[in-house]
Order: C-alpha cells, then sequence, then structure tokens
C-alpha cells in the first residue's frame, strides 16, 4: 500500500494536482537551415531564423546551420532544391520552410509556434 504523502508546506494536494495537469512537457526543437555561401541573404537568414528561436525557444532548440556548397552531400541527402531551406526536424511533423526568412510570423507557424490566421 503506498504511503500517502503531505502536501508541500504552504500548498494543497488540489493545488498540486491542478500544477500537474497543466504542465507542459518542454518540447526539443531540433531545426536545420541550409544555406548557400557567405552572401548578405543567408546572413540575413541564420541572423533571422537565430532571432526567432531565441526569443521564442530559449534554451529548448538545437539549430545547425548547413552550407550547402562546403556539405553538398547533406543538402543532396535532404533533397534541398533553394536555399535558404529551413527544416523542422522536431518535434514532428517534420516541417520544411523555403525561401526568404524575414517574415517572423511564416517562420513562427512553420515552427508550429503560433496558429495559422
Amino acid at each position: 500500500m503506498p504511503l500517502a504523502r503531505k502536501p508541500a508546506k504552504g500548498h494543497t494536494t488540489e493545488e498540486f494536482e491542478n500544477a500537474v495537469k497543466t504542465a507542459r512537457p518542454v518540447e526539443r526543437y531540433v531545426l536545420r537551415l541550409y544555406v548557400a555561401g557567405i552572401n548578405p541573404r543567408s546572413s540575413a537568414a541564420i541572423r533571422s531564423v537565430t532571432a526567432i528561436c531565441e526569443e521564442h525557444l530559449k534554451d529548448r532548440y538545437e539549430l545547425e546551420i548547413v552550407d550547402i556548397y562546403q556539405q553538398p552531400t547533406l543538402a543532396k541527402g535532404e533533397q534541398i532544391i533553394a536555399a535558404p531551406t529551413l527544416i523542422k526536424k522536431l518535434p514532428l511533423p517534420l516541417r520544411r520552410l523555403i525561401g526568404d526568412m524575414a517574415s517572423k510570423d511564416r517562420i513562427l507557424v512553420g515552427l508550429d509556434l503560433q496558429p495559422k490566421t
């Protein structure tokens, strides 16, 4: 028979149970950004995606930046046809965002961080 535990001092069992029910697991985001060399468009995409991740996914994301000129086999394996391309590997479902990374709302929707309007 399990032992009954007293709630922490100052908290009721009901408060504890409500906190457990509403607690959301921390989802880790695994992202890969494909860019084509070092140029203004690539630099802007890196800055934009990094800023969005820092603002909305602080301490719960992994962002890998891949230059398709330096690592063409990775780009071929992912079937990258244009750069920049952002791939959200986790959490599922997998998503691909292709083209300009300047639209914060488009990236947030693509990462499932904001509902479609």
